[in-house]
């Protein structure tokens, strides 16, 4: 069957009640599949660090629907077990269609519940709220017949007698309570300016997954929960076939540049390449024998200082650009590229100076769907193609390119954002907008291409 945890709103608990069954999972050795609804990179580092599998992307705005079935019914197969995490609020998504036909929640957790023909468990926050938890819960019951709630989890409770008030509120609508979780002060998972602190940077994260565990234990009625996390009988798509390896690209992943789809990593490999992951914070020199970079979003800006005192690596990313191997940067790898980075504190670090801009962190966050159309030809698509990306930064750039990559819109109406990315040198595309390739195989092949062109 397979459930997706669903929220009434953000921030009611949906990534805590996750990993709590995650946790609680493998705890038992069960092998699950997890998946997250939208163009979240930090959510899904969490998962993986729990179930020891690559959580995947379940976006409509950046692949297609018919891409997300095809995604979910590969991957929930390989696991006795699949667990999709939503997004913000139930229905909350972006406008798409017509005007007379707009639909305002595609890409909603609701509307990838109706792609997969999934139940949904809905997480409601009850720290403020006790007999008006029925009216919410009816509320999101009701409101579309397609949706199925297959159950709920009271998190945040805060003693008996307010469990005895929720319960008895609940009682009239015959909703099973699927999860109690009290309101807790051990477990909580720092964040900052962009979301979640990725994982890498939590030592103690195990013993945090450990309480995770010790609390799903207890707090779920495994008994109805389950059999509804079964993975469900049908028949995946063929995996694509591997090309034998041809190229290396050398992979930045570290604490700075982290922000990967799992997809696009697969679909480089099924193409012919070997992956070469290595650290610009660490590594004493850029990989050998590569022809290709690939610098992925992350926080630059919160090891701009550590980035700028390795010299030997940022030179040797600069020689080899300006040389013509390709290189692709995506935000935070964008910001890389540039000629410094001033942080926060107004404080300038040293970039690699490829592009002859700077990035300035400042308090407006960017954050988006953007449809974006190619100015010219460049290293990934041909001019005039349009791509869907999204965008989620609070830097900006003091010099926009004379020749920039893309004009780009808001995906859910016409509303323009302006010129941006990078395509100077012509071996670059450096863009703040993230791109998932999975309906887009051209992008790769074009990269790959590239790099052979270049070896």
């Amino acid at each position: 069957m397979s459930i997706i945890i669903a929220g009434e709103r953000s921030g009611v608990g949906k990534t805590t009640v996750t990993l709590t069954l995650l946790a609680s999972l493998r705890r038992r050795d069960r092998l699950v599949q997890s998946f997250k609804v939208g163009p979240d990179y930090i959510d899904p580092m969490f998962h993986q660090h729990v179930t020891g599998r690559p959580c995947r992307n379940l976006d409509p705005v950046l692949t297609s629907e018919t891409y997300v079935q095809q995604c979910f019914a590969r991957h929930s197969q390989l696991t006795e077990y699949a667990l999709v995490e939503g997004v913000m609020g139930l229905f909350d998504g972006v406008g798409h269609g017509e005007e007379k036909q707009k639909s305002t929640d595609f890409a909603s957790t609701a509307h990838i519940a109706r792609l997969l023909d999934l139940p949904v468990v809905l997480v409601i926050d009850c720290s403020r709220l006790s007999g008006s938890v029925a009216a919410i819960a009816h509320g999101y019951q009701s409101i579309d017949p397609r949706i199925k709630i297959a159950g709920v989890v009271l998190n945040r409770v805060g003693s008996d007698r307010h469990l005895s008030l929720l319960k008895d509120a609940l009682k009239p609508l015959q909703l099973k309570i699927i999860g109690v979780l009290r309101r807790q002060d051990n477990i909580t998972i720092p964040d900052r300016h962009l979301g979640l602190v990725p994982t890498v940077e939590l030592p103690e994260l195990n013993a945090l997954i450990d309480r995770l565990a010790d609390l799903g234990d207890t707090c779920f009625d495994w008994q109805n929960l389950l059999p509804l996390l079964k993975s469900q009988p049908f028949p995946p798509p063929p995996n694509p076939p591997h090309s034998p390896f041809s190229i290396r690209i050398a992979v930045a992943r570290d604490r700075a540049f982290n922000f990967y789809y799992q997809d696009n990593l697969d679909l480089l490999q099924q193409l012919g390449a070997e992956l070469v992951f290595w650290s610009p914070l660490e590594a004493a020199a850029i990989p050998k024998d590569v022809q290709g970079m690939y610098f992925g979003g992350g926080f630059p800006e919160v090891f701009a200082q550590q980035l700028a005192e390795n010299t030997n690596v940022r030179n040797g990313v600069k020689t080899a650009i300006l040389e013509g191997m390709p290189a692709i940067a995506e935000c935070g790898g964008l910001m890389y590229l540039c000629e410094q980075i001033i942080d926060f504190e107004g404080k300038s670090w040293a970039m690699t100076g490829v592009l002859p801009t700077s990035a300035v962190m400042g308090g407006r966050l960017t954050l988006g769907y953007r449809r974006a159309v190619a100015l010219q030809d460049n290293l990934l698509v041909k001019a005039g193609t349009t791509v869907h990306g999204h965008e989620f930064h609070r830097s900006h750039l003091t010099l926009t390119p004379t020749k920039p990559l893309f004009e780009t819109s808001r995906y859910d109406c016409d509303e323009n954002m302006g010129c941006e990315g990078w395509g100077f040198p012509a071996n670059v595309h450096a863009s703040y907008v993230h791109l998932h390739w999975g309906q887009s195989r051209e992008i790769p092949e074009q990269f790959l291409k590239e790099c052979r062109t270049y070896a």
